[in-house]
Parts: C-alpha cells; sequence; structure tokens
C-alpha cells in the first residue's frame, strides 16, 4: 500500500497513545475498539468484544500512564485492514514497565480506522 496509507495508520497509533496520557488509558482504549475487538493478555483468555472490554477497563487508571511509539505500520492494497507495532511504557506510582506491542487495524463503515486485535509483551528492561 502506499506510504500515505501506512503513515496515517501511525499517526492514527500516535494519537491512540496521546489520547491514553491525556485522558488515561481506559478511556483511549475504549475509544479506538473496535465493536468485535479483541485484547490478548498474558495469563487470561482472550477479551472478546467491546462489552468485554469495557468490563476489563472498569479499574481506576489515575495512577497509570500508559504510552507507547508505534515504530511500523503496513496497510493492504484494500486501505482498509492493516497493522502496526512498537515498544510501549507503563508507569504505575514510579514502577516502570516495557514491552514491545502489535495492533491490527480495520476501518470502520465510516472510514475510521479501529483496533480489532491487540497485544503485547513485557520484559524489555532499559533496552
Amino acid at each position: 500500500m502506499s506510504l500515505d496509507m501506512n503513515k496515517d495508520l501511525i499517526a492514527t497509533d500516535k494519537a491512540f497513545s496521546v489520547l491514553s496520557r491525556e485522558k488515561g488509558m481506559n478511556h483511549a482504549f475504549l475509544s479506538y475498539v473496535a465493536e468485535g475487538g479483541v485484547m490478548l493478555r498474558p495469563n487470561r483468555m482472550p477479551v472478546v468484544g467491546k462489552p468485554e472490554i469495557e468490563t476489563l477497563f472498569q479499574s481506576d487508571d489515575s495512577e497509570t500512564d500508559f504510552t507507547w511509539e508505534p515504530l511500523h505500520a503496513d496497510v493492504a492494497k484494500s486501505g482498509d485492514l492493516g497493522y502496526t507495532y512498537g515498544t510501549y511504557e507503563i508507569n504505575t506510582g514510579g514502577k516502570i514497565l516495557r514491552g514491545t506491542y502489535v495492533s491490527i487495524w480495520k476501518k470502520n463503515n465510516g472510514g475510521i480506522w479501529k483496533f480489532v486485535l491487540d497485544s503485547g509483551n513485557d520484559g524489555l528492561g532499559d533496552q
């Protein structure tokens, strides 16, 4: 796909991270998840569908700063499906965790990118 489409998806993922920093992780994830989105998290079964993801994000996130930096995006020739991957950092009360992530994105009927699958792996350390 064209570089412009890849840049558009990178910009979407960056805006997602900015929203997480400014309004909180819970607000950001619920704003960007597709209705049938899936989240893969360690030590649990896949969380499937926006209602289940809303349940996952009911906890207080006011002490959590979760941001990420997309390193790459690739969009299918159709222009409506793509993925991003990059690194993330979670700061919870001074405890910092770093890792990598991948998100698969699909444009909704309104032409807006929403993630349909999100997964992350911790353990980057101070790299």
